[in-house]
C-alpha cells in the first residue's frame, strides 16, 4: 500500500467560501432584504449562472473593461456554443424577460440573489466570485421609479442600522447627447495627450467617458477641466432629473451630483446613482444602478423603458459586521442525546414527532457516552436537551434539561407531552424578555 500523502486541493484564489456561522450571517441578511424589497412589490426571478457571450457583449458593451478583460468565457465542448459565467445579472434578467415575454401585459417588478463572475485581482471588498443583489422595474418610463429606487436604498440602510453611505447622483442624457459631448470630450482629451495613461490612451476613442471614472491622482486636473454632459442635455433629459432630485429633496434624503459618475456598462441612459462609503477602503461602492430604456430593444425586444440597480453582498456583510451587528445564535431548539440500541430508535420517533410541531431539532448521530453528547448539545446553541436513555425507554418518558436556563431543573415528560411542555417553556421565556 502506497503511503504517498495527495497535495491538499484549494479552492480558487478570489472565489472564497462561506462557512456556517458566517453563512448563517448571510441568510438573515438575504431574509430581511427580501422582505424589504416584498414591501416594495418587488417578485423574485431566478436566471441561469451561465448565458451565451453574445448577451454580454451586446448588453454591457464590446470596449468596456468587463468585456474586454474580466469575463470568464468558454466554449462549450458539445456543440461550440460560447458560454460566459455571468458577469452582472442585468442582461440576463432582461433576456428572461423577453424570453418569456413578461412585460406584454404590464410592468414588472423583480430581483434577484446571487452570484456574479468577474476574472479581477483579489482585493478587500473585491473577489472573483462574488454576490449580488439585483433589482429591476421593467416598463416603468417616469422619473419617479428612479427616485423610488433610489428611496429604497435609504429605507434599507436604515433597517440595517447602517450609517455613513453617501448618494451620489448624475444623469446620462440620451444618446444623442451623450453622441455630442462625446465628441467633444475625444478633442478635449487629444489636446492633453501627454498627460493620459495608458488606460485612458486606449479608452480615447472607443469609451472616452469611461476616462473620467480614473482614480489616476495626475489626471485629476485636466478631468475636472473636460467638458460635462449635462451641458449637452435637452429640455427632457434635464427635467427628468430635475424630477428625480424633487422627490429626494421632499423626502428629505441629501445627496451630491457628480458629473463624473459614468458607471461601467454602456446600457445605461438618463439617471444614474451609487450609494459610496468611506469605510471598506478603495472599494468604496456598495449600491449602484440607473435607468437602461434601450437596453430591451437592443437585446431584440420590443422597446420599453426600464431602471434598476446592484448591491454587493459581500461589502454590506462587512459594513454590518464592523457596524456592530452580529447574526443570531445559530443554535437549534433541541438536542436529542440518547445511548443504547432501543434509546436510539426511539430518540428517532421523539425528533420527528417534535418536528412535526414545529420545534427544530439536532438528533445526536455517531455514538458516544452521556457526557460528550452532552457537550455537544451545549456546543449546538440548544434551549433543551432531550436525554433518552434505558430508563427513560421502559417508562415511556424523555428527560427534559433546559440548556441556557441555570434556574430549570430536569424533569421527566410524557412522549405525548413533550412538545407542549418545550413550547411552553419557549413561551414563558419569550415573555420574560419582553417585560
Amino acid at each position: 500500500m502506497s503511503n504517498t500523502i495527495q497535495a491538499k486541493l484549494q479552492g480558487i484564489r478570489g472565489m472564497p467560501d462561506v462557512l456556517p456561522g458566517e453563512a448563517e450571517f448571510w441568510e438573515l441578511f438575504e431574509e430581511a432584504v427580501r422582505s424589504w424589497l416584498k414591501s416594495y412589490g418587488y417578485r423574485p426571478i431566478r436566471m441561469p449562472i451561465v448565458e451565451p457571450t453574445p448577451l454580454f457583449k451586446r448588453a454591457i458593451g464590446e470596449v468596456t473593461d468587463i468585456v474586454e478583460k474580466e469575463m470568464y468565457s468558454f466554449v462549450d465542448s458539445l456543440n461550440g456554443e460560447l458560454l460566459t459565467l455571468r458577469p452582472e445579472g442585468t442582461a440576463g434578467c432582461v433576456r428572461a424577460v423577453i424570453q418569456h415575454n413578461l412585460i406584454a401585459q404590464q410592468p414588472q417588478r423583480l430581483y434577484y440573489i446571487g452570484q456574479m463572475f468577474r476574472h479581477e485581482r483579489p482585493q478587500k471588498g473585491r473577489y472573483r466570485q462574488f454576490h449580488q443583489v439585483g433589482v429591476e422595474a421593467l416598463g416603468f418610463s417616469g422619473p419617479d421609479i428612479d427616485a423610488e429606487m433610489i428611496l429604497m436604498g435609504a429605507r434599507l440602510w436604515d433597517d440595517l442600522g447602517l450609517e455613513g453611505i453617501k448618494l451620489q447622483l448624475n444623469t446620462l442624457g440620451q444618446p444623442e447627447e451623450r453622441a455630442r459631448h462625446r465628441a467633444e470630450l475625444i478633442a478635449y482629451f487629444e489636446q492633453h495627450q501627454d498627460v493620459l495613461d495608458e488606460d485612458a490612451k486606449r479608452r480615447l476613442h472607443t469609451n472616452p467617458l469611461r476616462i473620467l471614472d480614473s482614480k489616476n491622482p495626475a489626471m485629476q486636473p485636466i478631468i475636472l477641466g473636460a467638458p460635462k454632459l449635462i451641458d449637452f442635455l435637452g429640455e427632457a433629459s434635464l427635467e427628468h432629473f430635475n424630477a428625480v432630485q424633487q422627490v429626494l429633496r421632499d423626502a428629505g434624503l441629501p445627496f451630491e451630483i457628480n458629473p463624473r459618475l459614468v458607471r461601467g456598462l454602456d446600457y445605461y441612459n438618463l439617471t444614474v446613482f451609487e450609494w459610496v462609503t468611506d469605510r471598506l477602503g478603495a472599494q468604496g461602492t456598495v449600491c449602484a444602478g440607473g435607468r437602461y430604456d434601450g437596453l430591451i430593444g437592443q437585446l431584440g425586444g420590443k422597446p420599453a423603458p426600464a431602471c434598476g440597480f446592484a448591491m454587493g453582498v459581500e461589502r454590506l456583510v462587512s459594513l454590518i459586521r464592523d457596524a456592530g451587528g452580529e447574526p443570531l445564535p445559530a443554535g437549534t431548539d433541541v438536542y436529542v442525546v440518547h445511548q443504547g440500541e432501543a434509546a436510539a430508535r426511539m430518540a428517532f420517533r421523539v425528533a420527528e414527532g417534535l418536528r412535526d410541531n414545529g420545534v427544530d431539532v439536532v438528533l445526536h448521530c455517531g455514538g458516544g457516552s452521556f457526557k460528550s453528547q452532552m457537550k455537544k448539545a451545549d456546543s449546538s446553541g440548544a434551549m433543551f436537551a432531550v436525554i433518552i436513555g434505558d430508563d427513560e425507554v421502559a417508562a415511556g418518558e424523555v428527560s427534559l434539561k433546559p440548556m441556557r436556563d441555570e434556574g430549570d431543573e430536569q424533569k421527566r415528560v410524557k412522549i405525548d407531552d413533550l412538545a407542549d411542555a418545550i413550547m411552553n417553556t419557549m413561551l414563558d421565556c419569550d415573555e420574560e424578555e419582553e417585560a
